[in-house]
């Protein structure tokens, strides 16, 4: 795995980000934190299989809680990806808003 979100979709990555936020980022857990951030029920299936999809490509590990629930967490390389597309995601950022202030008093 490259130190890289790009090529991950954004369900991925906001499974990523919510796996980083919860106290015990369990799969249960990520799937109900997914419905209450999309505002709908996530389909299970569909998680899972990111889940499992994140693992086999590095991004999280995985280990048992017990007989039926795992625990996901990040590994050190989706850290640094993400800390890669936070500095990315805020230099585009900055980029913008320093345009539209530009833009702002150019008018005024």
């Amino acid at each position: 795995m490259s130190a890289s979100l790009k090529h991950l979709s954004a369900f991925q990555r906001d499974i990523l980000y919510l796996a980083a936020d919860l106290e015990t980022p369990y799969g249960l857990g990520i799937k109900r934190a997914l419905d209450e951030y999309y505002g709908e029920e996530v389909n299970r299936g569909r998680v899972y299989q990111n889940l499992s999809k994140l693992v086999d490509e590095g991004y999280l590990d995985k280990s048992a809680i017990d007989k039926r629930t795992n625990s996901y967490t990040l590994t050190s390389e989706a850290l640094r990806a993400m800390e890669g597309r936070h500095r990315w995601q805020h230099s585009r950022a900055n980029r913008q808003i320093q345009l539209e202030d530009l833009r702002t008093s150019l008018w005024h």
